[in-house]
């Protein structure tokens, strides 16, 4: 099991990329285009990542709008989530 320390963070680099990508979360929720239970096993995948340093330091250094990097484990769900958005 995942600490909570863990979790929180992978939590936070998962909403910092969807904001990257032009995303909600919590707009896209209200929308029904993820439900908490998706956006869970979001948090969880991306706790599979081996790179969150390398993940911090793109989020640092990239603009809104950009596409995911190819290395993130929730880069397809971004897409479509964006796609679904308008962005």
């Amino acid at each position: 099991m995942q600490s909570s320390r863990t979790l929180k963070r992978h939590a936070d680099l998962v909403d910092r990329m969807a904001t990257t990508q032009g995303v909600d979360l919590e707009e896209t929720m209200m929308a029904g285009h993820l439900t908490p239970g998706e956006l869970g096993e979001a948090v969880l995948a991306c706790t599979g990542c081996a790179a969150p340093g390398a993940c911090e330091h793109w989020l640092d250094s990239h603009e809104a709008g950009e596409a995911a990097p190819a290395y993130c484990r929730n880069a397809d769900l971004l897409a479509d989530l964006a796609a679904r958005s308008g962005h």
